[in-house]
């Protein structure tokens, strides 16, 4: 069954769930029936049922939109520290995750899924010279995904939208799009996500709905905060999608606060699109 066009979802690593069980009983109280699911790696939640949870997550009754992979060894614990460790930025570490995405690839498509999410690290600018590099990297994933039928949507927020809009137009990889997440432009206090959004809107697969202000201190992290209530302005956000023609979900990820916190304010957020969409 498709998922309908702007459907409210949820990112399940924000809700730090541990079983397929544990992830429905929140969506069912949250009155929801879509997620964008981890893999399964250290940062977006391990699963209790390990090999056998692409077959529980199909048997759920739920709406997957799509894969979320991160790696291991990413470290977010400055904007400096997930520059050195993110994604495909470190040459030393490319080929283990260029592995770790073969598995997950394996495990989008048992899934029953097409569409894989993740950070392809901190983009080299143009004349860089690691640029050609790391460009090569993500043409070897754009070619492995193609090979499994897989679309990656690279999730904005660590580059400038101009830089991501260059090397997708550099790649020309029709199987290379974008997860947009306008807060993390505001959290790594790269860009302006309406303009972007405009930018990019070609090329937007897939959504993060979250908000966040920028940071205070240059090389500091900026603040997340519930959906409304920060810089990101999500009732514009959510109008210039569908200025756009997007009519993908609108996945929520709330990424600070405890599992309650973490759900009163997914909850928040929910009522908060629902009356953004009924305005628009």
């Amino acid at each position: 069954m498709p998922i309908e066009p702007l459907a409210i979802g949820v990112c399940s690593w924000s809700l730090q769930v541990h079983s397929i069980p544990e992830l429905k009983g929140f969506m069912d109280r949250l009155g929801i029936s879509v997620v964008q699911i981890a893999c399964g790696d250290p940062h977006h939640a391990a699963w209790d049922e390990g090999d056998s949870m692409p077959q529980a997550a199909l048997a759920a009754g739920f709406q997957m939109s799509g894969a979320m992979l991160g790696f291991p060894g990413e470290d977010y614990t400055t904007p400096a520290t997930i520059q050195q460790t993110g994604g495909f930025g470190d040459p030393a570490t490319r080929p283990e995750r260029i592995e770790r995405l073969k598995w997950a690839l394996a495990r989008t498509k048992a899934l029953g899924l097409s569409d894989l999410m993740l950070h392809a690290g901190f983009i080299p600018e143009v004349g860089a010279p690691e640029r050609h590099a790391f460009l090569d990297t993500l043409a070897t994933v754009a070619r492995l995904a193609s090979d499994a039928g897989v679309t990656i949507a690279f999730e904005t927020g660590q580059e400038s939208s101009a830089l991501l809009r260059r090397t997708l137009d550099d790649l020309k990889a029709p199987n290379l799009k974008v997860n947009f997440d306008p807060a993390n432009m505001l959290l790594y206090d790269k860009d302006d996500p309406l303009k972007a959004v405009e930018l990019l809107a070609p090329d937007i697969r897939s959504v993060h709905l979250k908000d966040a202000n920028r940071p205070t201190t240059p090389g500091e992290w900026g603040s997340e905060v519930p959906l409304g209530q920060g810089q990101t302005n999500t009732r514009a956000f959510v109008k210039a999608l569908q200025k756009i023609g997007y009519t993908g979900p609108l996945c929520i990820e709330r990424e600070v606060g405890d599992q309650n916190q973490r759900f009163a304010d997914i909850a928040h957020g929910i009522a908060f699109l629902k009356e953004c969409l009924a305005s628009n």
